[in-house]
């Protein structure tokens, strides 16, 4: 075994190899950009190297800089993680002309599947099956077009290098085709620098059924079962599970053989994934081999017991594979949610922001959290948006699928906006509890995703909002009590006492463009609430781990929620609402400041700045954007000045009375 290996990658796989690492007595060694100098990954690992500025091209693709980390820190071997340099053949080979293990498959294997033309080459020569097309070395239009009319309609563009779904086109008609070629060799040279294409024909619903492999350099050579990943939107996985469900024992039989042919056919070492799409008459077509780790192979670890990062580690360092294909059961069932920093309800574009409130549900049987942030981290703009990923194990599909849902009921992420609650919903649906899978799923059933529109606040939100409002003043006062002179005046009293008066409080809220007020009348034992739908009889606690626990009219509730000045945030049953609390002298000190044009009305997010420092401006000029609470707020310049200085960009995140932008009279010289 190593003694020590640098980790050439961030976030929840870089914290996943270092804590493996450690188990095995192995140090580590993280590199960090700027952007990632307080991130979980380097806090974990023995030692950290700064690798460059936050652009991922100066930094975590820097071959250069990472191979002289690793020399500079006396690492043994480089472990690529996902993503990045993972792919990169170049990359591996400079890491064993350099005297590095590359903790991955050779230089050639790599290059042999990068290409999705060679790699359909070699597939069809080691007898794997493959989706009826054309993979040929002459790409003219008038080849392409007599390959097209053999195929037939719908066919599918696909470009020959990288992934992600770019320079891939799908194409109905004759009329089309043309086009359609041409969009995708653009795209597919933007993307990779290699504007060769393949065409294939285009199933229309198949599932995503992908095989985990693995092979030492003895020769051994095994799959770890399968994994449907059928649950995309716009071609990446957000669901996974293991095992593929309705996958019967000679199917997957047969899988688990052509997956391991084609891992042979490269003379493949270490992890790797072979990936297929299967058609609804049970017919399976290669589609291509990642020659790395999944991000998703948390669920093939659950049902078998084996940490693959180990297995990883051990083959690099020349053992053999731990276990035989004899040797390896399915125990259970697995699913993987994938929590991204997105807003499901504006076409799934990546948010930023700080995550300053975060729970999960790691505390629960069955439940796993791999993540590469904690509360305090900021959600920037360099890298994947992906926040954690929540995995599950159940005894069957449906033990975890309740599980899931459970898990994703009970996570609290405050300060960026997060697709939790879209995951929420598909997990609810009827037809993925009853595993009616296909890669079409998310677009055939968008209508029953759609999130909650801009309607009223559940009179239950409304009555643990102000449920839990009342406790922290409760709690505030008793300890402002406690601190008083004479603790046991009734002046001094937290339990809404009033002289001459019934004892109530009036609570306001606002969401977006609406308003919402509840009035809490003191009870023995709870308050009697008036809600905009009525009345309700409550009673509340916090727990020991914060959630709170309410009894409204009888009937019990759970839920989570966060307060950052006056910004409180409830999670219940799968969803979140973000409520503003009304304070009208603390609203009338944030309208003051906004109309002088140099501070933060309240938490948000910089989404525009209109002017540099230096610049003269007019009085009623807008200086800069901020959005909070769904809400654009424009800084408005209370006169005409010089911009002395610019505290924050676009992207930024900002709280509360933050000064802004520092404006000087004409005239007078900036310090």
């Amino acid at each position: 075994m190593f003694d020590r290996i640098l980790i050439a990658n961030r976030g929840e796989i870089a914290c996943r190899i270092a804590r493996t690492a450690r188990r095995l007595g192995v140090e580590t060694v993280a590199v960090y950009s700027d952007a990632d100098r307080d991130a979980l990954h380097v806090k974990l690992c023995d030692r950290a190297i700064h690798i460059g500025p936050a652009a991922a091209g100066d930094s975590y693709l820097n071959a250069e800089r990472i191979l002289a980390a690793a020399r500079d820190s006396g690492a043994q071997a480089i472990h690529p993680g996902y993503g990045f340099l993972s792919e990169n053949a170049g990359f591996a080979r400079a890491c064993e002309e350099a005297g590095l293990v590359f903790i991955g498959p050779p230089p050639a294997a790599i290059e042999a599947m990068g290409s999705k033309i060679e790699a359909k080459r070699l597939m069809a020569a080691a007898g794997v099956p493959l989706v009826p097309g054309v993979h040929g070395d002459d790409q003219s239009p008038a080849a392409m077009e007599r390959a097209a009319r053999e195929i037939g309609w719908p066919l599918l563009i696909k470009a020959s290098a990288g992934g992600g779904g770019k320079g891939m086109r799908v194409v109905s008609s004759p009329d089309g085709l043309a086009a359609a070629l041409a969009a995708a060799r653009r795209e597919s040279m933007a993307a990779f620098g290699d504007d060769r294409l393949l065409l294939e024909r285009y199933l229309e619903a198949p599932r995503h059924v992908e095989l985990q492999v693995f092979a030492d350099r003895h020769g051994h050579c095994i799959h770890l079962f399968e994994r449907d990943c059928s649950i995309q939107r716009r071609l990446q996985k957000i669901i996974e599970e293991a095992p593929a469900p309705k996958l019967d024992p000679e199917l997957r039989r047969r899988m688990g053989a052509a997956a391991v042919a084609a891992a042979r056919a490269v003379d493949y070492v270490g992890a790797g994934t072979v990936e297929f799409l299967l058609d609804r008459d049970g017919a399976f077509y290669f589609m291509e081999m990642n020659t790395r780790l999944q991000v998703e192979h948390p669920v093939t670890e659950m049902i078998t017991g084996q940490d693959l990062v180990e297995w990883q580690l051990r083959v690099a360092a020349g053992e053999p594979l731990p276990l035989s294909q004899e040797e390896l059961a399915i125990d259970g069932h697995a699913m993987e949610a994938r929590i991204y920093a997105e807003n499901p309800e504006q076409g799934f574009l990546p948010a930023t922001g700080v995550l300053h409130h975060l729970r999960f549900p790691d505390d629960e049987p069955g439940v796993r959290i791999d993540s590469g942030v904690e509360e305090g981290s900021t959600i920037g703009v360099h890298y994947d948006p992906m926040i954690a990923k929540l995995i599950v194990h159940g005894a069957d599909r449906d033990q975890a699928r309740r599980r899931l849902r459970r898990a994703l009921a009970r996570c609290e992420l405050a300060g960026v906006a997060t697709n939790v609650s879209f995951l929420f919903r598909v997990s609810g649906l009827a037809a993925f509890a009853g595993a009616e899978l296909d890669t079409r799923f998310i677009e055939r059933h968008q209508a029953e995703l759609a999130g909650p529109g801009g309607g009223e606040v559940p009179p239950q939100v409304a009555a643990l909002a102000a449920l839990a409002e009342l406790l922290w003043e409760r709690r505030d006062g008793i300890t402002a009590q406690q601190a008083t002179a004479d603790p046991w005046s009734p002046w001094a009293l937290a339990d809404g006492w009033r002289l001459n008066h019934g004892s109530f409080h009036r609570l306001a809220w606002r969401l977006g463009e609406s308003r919402l007020e509840v009035v809490a009348h003191y009870r023995e034992g709870g308050f009697v609430l008036e809600l905009p739908g009525g009345e309700c009889r409550a009673s509340a606690r916090f727990d020991p781990a914060g959630r709170l626990q309410a009894e409204l009219d009888g009937r019990r509730v759970e839920a989570g929620v966060a307060r950052r000045g006056r910004q409180l945030t409830l999670y219940l049953d799968g969803g979140s609402w973000q409520l503003l609390r009304e304070d009208p002298r603390a609203d009338a000190l944030a309208a003051e400041a906004a109309d002088s044009g140099l501070c933060a009305p309240m938490p948000g997010v910089v989404t525009a700045v209109y002017v540099d420092e230096g610049e003269a401006v007019a009085k009623g000029d807008a200086l800069m954007v901020v959005e909070a609470m769904k809400m654009e707020h424009s800084i408005i310049a209370p006169a005409d000045g010089v911009v002395a200085e610019l505290h924050f960009r676009a992207g930024d995140q900002v709280e509360e009375g933050d000064e802004l932008i520092r404006l000087e009279p004409a005239g007078d010289p900036a310090p």
